[in-house]
């Protein structure tokens, strides 16, 4: 085999990377229900009390599971008319995993920290359509990913541990889904060269504030008229 010519500092290279089969964005919001939480121990050693809470003072915060966040549970060959050219596509169907936090802002007479209540995971399962026949990756990335409780009641238990109830909490999420397959390409390039390094300033000339001479000094020898 002989070798191709090639110009400058150009060589034909081998590369494994990823080819993208198909690529969609959307955005979803759903309600969960995370049922009753024990309110934990405050700042003071003691347990939180539901008087010890700020109006509105219930939060979340939503993240990936940390385990197993993305899980393809199968994919199922269909047909549509695109363009007026039959292609097969697949239904993927995807399992989200996530964990929801629960926040709770004490009044500011007591520090006003914000105190972790409790964790709830939960999952949710959606159906896309994309160009991922066997053999491809489905990757799922949450390019925004947040929450907010919609209501939560704070239930005074006398001698025992007061505790949020009835939590519910909105979630709302935007994802790029793509499906990928690892590939080895052969192209030609330019070897990458190093930047020249930049100069370090020299140290500046020592400078003079700017005066004030319409009001200081000026000239005015103090009679008035």
């Amino acid at each position: 085999m002989q070798a191709k010519n090639l110009t400058g500092g150009q060589e034909l290279l081998c590369i494994n990377t990823e080819k993208v089969y198909d690529w969609v964005i959307n955005e979803t919001t759903f309600d969960l229900t995370l049922g009753d939480l024990e309110l934990p121990i405050g700042p003071t050693g003691d347990p939180i009390e539901c008087d010890d809470i700020v109006d509105n003072g219930v939060t979340c915060e939503v993240a990936p599971a940390e385990v197993d966040p993305i899980v393809v549970l199968g994919r199922e060959d269909q047909e549509f008319v695109i363009d007026g050219t039959t292609v097969t596509l697949q239904l993927v169907n995807i399992q989200k995993n996530f964990d929801v936090t629960v926040f709770v802002e004490l009044l500011p007479e007591l520090g006003g920290a914000t105190i972790e209540v409790g964790t709830v995971s939960f999952t949710r399962c959606e159906q896309v359509i994309l160009c991922a026949p066997e053999g491809t990756d489905v990757d799922v990335t949450f390019t925004d990913l947040d929450c907010f409780v919609c209501t939560a009641i704070c239930v005074e238990n006398g001698t025992e541990v007061d505790e949020l109830t009835d939590i519910t909490v909105s979630v709302r999420l935007c994802q790029s889904i793509q499906s990928t397959f690892e590939v080895t390409l052969e192209l030609v390039a330019d070897f990458c060269a190093p930047r020249d390094m930049l100069p370090i300033p020299p140290c500046p000339a020592p400078t003079m504030p700017p005066q004030c001479p319409v009001i200081f000094p000026n000239g005015d020898d103090g009679d008035n008229g």
